[in-house]
């Protein structure tokens, strides 16, 4: 009974792991993907300044 409380905490930790890393990489590409608009935003803004 003790092992199988065990294994279902590890495999709720498994999951949690999971979900923050595709979080992780799903940011990543957003960033990876928008960064030549970004670039020329903050370039604007600066230009105006």
């Amino acid at each position: 009974m003790l092992l199988l409380l065990r294994r279902e905490e590890g495999q709720g930790l498994a999951e949690y792991a999971l979900i923050l890393s595709l979080i992780a990489i799903l940011a990543v590409t957003a960033l990876f993907l928008m960064s030549g608009k970004l670039d020329t935003l903050l370039s604007t803004i600066g230009n105006k300044l």
